[in-house]
């Protein structure tokens, strides 16, 4: 048996019928010398219309949801036309494209008397995309005389809980069903070309994988494999040392390892969500990044090794969207404090970005999304301020985080002095510090204002 690959494709990447026709060229081409799983996205924006559809359903608005409906039936038509050249696999494609949007509509139209859309049919009304447009690159690998065969994403053997909106696998009943399924295709010399992003109960009810989803399911397949290597097909050469839209020297980075990757993923590097990650990790299988309108460009790898000639540190990453905590308090309740204020936290399920805390222990700062900061302040003002009969709570919502990522930086003396000297050469406040034992990540609070400035002066220190 040849090298099993999985191969990912985005929805920029299937963002037209021409795009699927070029896609399905690299598949054909790919088949040459591997065997291959292929995952897809929706194409384009069309997760962004289920949920616009989903939304006017849940106000009642019927008209706006079915026009939505229509829109995404004829764009999916004109795409199939576009992709598929063999008029008997057209016609199959087309039968089922115009049979999913009825009963979308069907969906939707019911949700809108109800005025409600569960968390439930929220993610069947998601599914949707994937489903229909891995059966249009079905169809353009079938026209190409591929032995494609669809299968949506429970199919295939991914099972999950009930948490809808970003369902959790069950392992390891999923990784023995993908074995029996897709594996057993792949023995017979067939290509599974799979839905990304959807799964389902065991009672076969439609669930989500939530943000990033279709890469993790391409991840899960992998793992359940033993696959070689996951190939995630974006719009881009790879990640970059920093957004090229606030740093024009950033470039890509031709290898990082799974760990700087997870703390990329959760600075909000685009394309990477941790969950994705875990599995290739768990089982040392390279993740590479390529850019399916630049085929030739060598992308970036995610593997166990590192790039060490890129220096210490490999990018300069920052978010905007967070508000900084910090509660003060009583210097001999100082453990209390801080237990009090991670209570608060576990309790609403919020994972901080960052955490500092003073040497007393009498303060504690933390780093939060932005859109969970007033229920946070809640939470803390009830829980700690008032159950410990005192204290301050302050606010800030003005300001964003920075990380400086690379594992280049464990035992290396000066990286911390070299960060925040780049920082105040420009003449800019840092508000809070925090770095992790494993040294691969120095983060740092700014006034947002000041953000970009502060990203340029590092990446300029360290990178180029």
């Amino acid at each position: 048996m040849r090298e099993v690959q999985v191969w990912k494709f985005g929805g920029t990447s299937l963002g037209s019928g021409e795009r699927i026709r070029r896609v399905a060229g690299l598949i054909a081409e790919g088949l040459r010398s591997r065997d291959l799983v292929v995952v897809c996205s929706a194409m384009g924006d069309t997760t962004d219309q289920l949920m616009a559809a989903a939304d006017a359903a849940a106000k009642g608005d019927s008209q706006t949801a079915t026009a939505v409906v229509r829109a995404i039936q004829e764009e999916h038509l004109k795409a199939c036309g576009e992709a598929v050249d063999d008029a008997q696999v057209r016609r199959e494609v087309e039968r089922f494209v115009i049979s999913r949007t009825e009963e979308l509509e069907k969906v939707v139209t019911s949700a809108s008397l109800l005025k409600e859309v569960t968390e439930r049919t929220r993610d069947l009304i998601a599914s949707f995309g994937e489903r229909l447009s891995t059966r249009i690159v079905w169809g353009a690998l079938r026209s190409m005389g591929v032995d494609a065969v669809y299968l949506e994403g429970f199919e295939a053997g991914i099972v999950t809980d009930d948490s809808f909106g970003s369902a959790n696998p069950l392992m390891p009943l999923t990784a023995q069903l993908i074995r029996e399924r897709v594996g057993g295709l792949l023995a017979q010399g067939k290509v599974p070309v799979v839905t990304g992003y959807i799964a389902a109960t065991r009672d076969g009810i439609i669930t989500t994988l939530g943000r990033g989803g279709s890469d993790y399911t391409a991840t899960l397949i992998a793992y359940s494999l033993d696959a070689k290597e996951v190939w995630l097909w974006t719009d881009v050469d790879g990640m970059m040392s920093a957004d090229p839209r606030v740093v024009s020297t950033a470039r890509v980075l031709r290898r990082i390892s799974y760990d700087e990757a997870v703390e990329m993923a959760y600075f909000g590097a685009k394309g990477l969500q941790i969950r994705t990650l875990l599995p290739a990790k768990e089982k040392g299988i390279l993740i590479r990044i390529r850019n399916t309108f630049n085929p030739e460009s060598e992308g970036t790898v995610i593997g166990d090794a590192t790039d060490r000639e890129m220096g210490v540190t490999k990018a300069v990453l920052f978010t905007r969207n967070v508000s900084m905590l910090t509660v003060k308090g009583d210097v001999l309740r100082g453990g209390v404090l801080s237990a009090r204020v991670l209570a608060v936290l576990e309790r609403l399920g919020v994972v901080p970005l960052m955490i500092s805390q003073s040497v007393s222990s009498s303060s504690i700062s933390i780093v939060l999304p932005r859109q969970v900061t007033d229920l946070v302040v809640r939470g803390l003002e009830r829980d700690v301020i008032t159950e410990l009969g005192g204290g301050e709570l302050e606010v800030e919502r003005d300001v964003a985080a920075v990380a400086v990522i690379g594992e280049g930086m464990k035992g290396t003396p000066g990286v911390a002095s070299r960060v925040f000297t780049a920082v105040a050469s420009k003449g800019i406040n840092v508000r809070m510090i925090a770095q992790g034992s494993s040294e691969l990540n120095i983060s740092f609070v700014v006034k947002e204002r000041d953000v970009e400035e502060a990203v340029r002066a590092v990446h300029a220190a360290f990178i180029a």
